[in-house]
């Protein structure tokens, strides 16, 4: 079964409905929200006055950082959640004049430019995308011109492009990566608008309709839209799993289970790739603070923005070259100042120096793009996160192609905030610098998440409590943190599961103190195109630490039980319970992502896939991961 063939299995499937706006909905989780970061407070201050363990500050002292880490990224999540608020969707503009009100603007139908920007992805892949864009639909004249940009400079999507009858563009190098593509496709090319599509997102026929309609306002600078990945396995019914296993009596069984626990999907994303939970709650609820990024594809971008931002900065980092190199004359030649003709020299050379970049060439160019527009305090420019999905895209379907998506994400979100952070430069305002801080601040819970997982482990193999005791006092102020924590939660993201998201966020650890530390050495993140095809194996070596930390916690739980029954000293039985519930809920998260390195598709359920099989680049990616 060809790939194609294989995708086409799931186009039945439909986007998710993006959760209603409701004023006492909101209400409801403002206040429980509230009341858990006070309960919250009660906690950790009670944890830093009154329940360190001075006989083992060793394990006390990391531990209650952890906590307050983490309790300071929770104060950020509140934040990031509290308002629902969005802009509604205006009727879309009819000519350039409604997105303007600068009155020697032209009045005239609007213009959209289409990048499909790809490397080494299948051509057959880019071409349903390229029909489904030249199947835009719009209530109004328009003129849409469909691009091909392929850094991979090959004659069989050159030949894709023309038989779709769409512009193919290409360039003799490749520098900057994606975001060098762009830029040079921008120099080709003059749309009003710019909608971005990777090489394997397919945009609906409204995907126009639904999002020109935000540039009325002349501030939006874009717009993005949900990714939803229309590939991911929706599982097979626990009922009929069964019985391919034993018969009538697995369906009987199996039917049985679903009235007491209601439906089971088996093999339903093993991946964690639903984004619903980001894009419907985390971006969507940063439209108050105008704070939602963009994403990369499915995004539509007024050119006008991106190019001002672009020379704006490029101005800026000339005056600020020439000032150096002028310093540096002065030393130099001992002179008190240097003449006009020389410092007009050093501005026209480092012009002739600086690249001029649209798209910052940078790993994440969609994210550091969004922080160049919304710090520009002169134009003040908006974003909107439309709730609507608007394309259909494929996730990863192995778990090393996830961990490279992963990884860049993790990598480049970090090596802004440690090279070019923005939250200490002026420009953006409060709100946006919170929301931003948020973004940054979850890529550093890996530090924290490690203690986490080790803490019932070193009490449970010595004895050692990371507190002064497990007396009632402890557990009279965790326990309503910790209820009012997962139920402010579940209302807070009503309608989206985060359970699957959570065990993701606490086991991929090792990945993201990876790319933290690839940040903090200075080097350049950079790693291949993610696959778009499923690759072939399974990837036990990239889940290895996870495994660890699984069997000691049970190792762990028997060792101290043991010692329990034995009656050995340090082993009472609230810490016991408390470090049992906190092991077995560490090792439960770890399942997750290492079912996922071994998960093959089921053959009856999923169809056969042609696995992909890996490029030399891919090979070392692996070897990389697994070192």
């Amino acid at each position: 079964m060809t790939q194609r063939n294989y995708r086409s299995r799931f186009e039945a499937q439909v986007p998710w409905t993006p959760l209603r706006y409701s004023a006492l909905h909101e209400a409801l989780w403002q206040f429980l929200n509230t009341a858990c970061l006070a309960f919250g407070a009660w906690y950790i201050i009670w944890r830093w006055m009154w329940s360190i363990n001075v006989e083992a500050l060793w394990f006390s002292i990391p531990l209650i950082v952890a906590e307050t880490g983490a309790y300071l990224g929770l104060v950020l999540f509140t934040l990031n959640v509290w308002s629902a608020r969005s802009p509604e969707r205006p009727l879309p503009p009819e000519t350039t004049r409604d997105c303007t009100s600068d009155a020697d603007i032209p009045e005239r139908p609007l213009t959209v430019d289409v990048f499909f920007a790809t490397y080494s992805e299948d051509p057959e892949l880019v071409r349903d995308g390229l029909r489904a864009a030249k199947a835009l639909t719009y209530a109004h004249p328009i003129e849409v011109s469909v691009h091909v940009l392929d850094d991979g400079k090959r004659s069989e999507m050159a030949e894709v492009a023309a038989q779709e009858g769409v512009n193919y563009i290409t360039r003799s190098d490749n520098l900057g990566f994606k975001a060098g593509n762009l830029r040079n496709a921008m120099t080709v090319t003059s749309g009003d608008f710019i909608l971005i599509c990777d090489a394997d997102m397919i945009p609906f026929s409204t995907f126009l309709e639904e999002t020109l309609g935000y540039f009325r306002d002349e501030k939006v600078a874009w717009v993005q839209t949900p990714q939803w990945f229309y590939n991911v396995p929706p599982g097979a019914p626990l009922p009929a799993v069964l019985e391919r296993r034993l018969g009538g009596a697995g369906r009987a069984i199996g039917r049985a289970l679903e009235r007491l626990i209601g439906p089971v999907q088996v093999g339903e994303d093993p991946f964690a790739n639903d984004p619903q939970l980001f894009f419907d709650v985390i971006l969507r609820r940063r439209n108050w603070a105008n704070a939602s990024f963009c994403c990369g594809a499915g995004s539509i971008h007024r050119r006008e923005a991106v190019m001002e931002a672009a020379l704006r900065q490029w101005s800026d980092a000339i005056e600020a070259e020439a000032g150096r190199n002028e310093a540096a004359a002065r030393r130099l030649t001992g002179e008190a100042a240097i003449a006009e003709s020389v410092q007009s020299a050093m501005r026209w050379q480092g012009a002739l120096d600086l690249e001029f970049q649209p798209y910052k060439f940078h790993v994440s160019e969609d994210i550091y793009t969004s922080i160049a527009l919304h710090a520009d305090r002169e134009r003040k420019w908006k974003s909107v996160l439309h709730p609507v999905v608007q394309a259909r895209m494929l996730s990863p379907n192995d778990l090393l192609s996830w961990t490279v998506q992963r990884f860049k994400y993790a990598g480049g979100t970090l090596d802004i905030f440690v090279n070019d952070n923005p939250l200490v430069k002026p420009g953006l305002t409060m709100a946006q610098k919170l929301m931003y801080a948020a973004t940054f601040y979850s890529y550093l819970s890996p530090i924290w998440n490690v203690i986490f997982l080790l803490a019932p482990i070193i009490f449970l193999f010595t004895g050692t409590a990371p507190l002064a005791g497990y007396s009632l006092d402890f557990f009279v102020h965790i326990v309503p943190f910790l209820l009012l924590n997962e139920v402010s939660k579940l209302v807070a993201t009503w309608g989206n599961s985060n359970s699957k998201g959570r065990a993701w966020y606490l086991a991929t650890f090792p990945l993201g103190l990876q790319a933290l530390w690839t940040v903090l050495r200075r080097k350049k993140i950079s790693f291949p195109v993610t696959p778009k095809d499923r690759q072939v194996g399974t990837y036990g070596k990239l889940v290895r630490w996870q495994i660890a930390i699984a069997v000691l916690t049970i190792a762990g739980l028997v060792w101290g039980w043991m010692a329990f029954m034995q009656g050995q000293s340090g082993y009472g039985l609230g810490a016991m319970l408390a470090n049992t519930v906190w092991g077995l809920t560490n090792a439960i998260s770890m399942l997750p992502i290492i079912r996922a390195a071994y998960w093959q598709p089921d053959p009856e359920f999923e169809g056969d896939i042609v696995a992909g099989k890996m490029r030399p680049d891919q090979q070392r990616t692996e070897e990389a991961f697994s070192s």
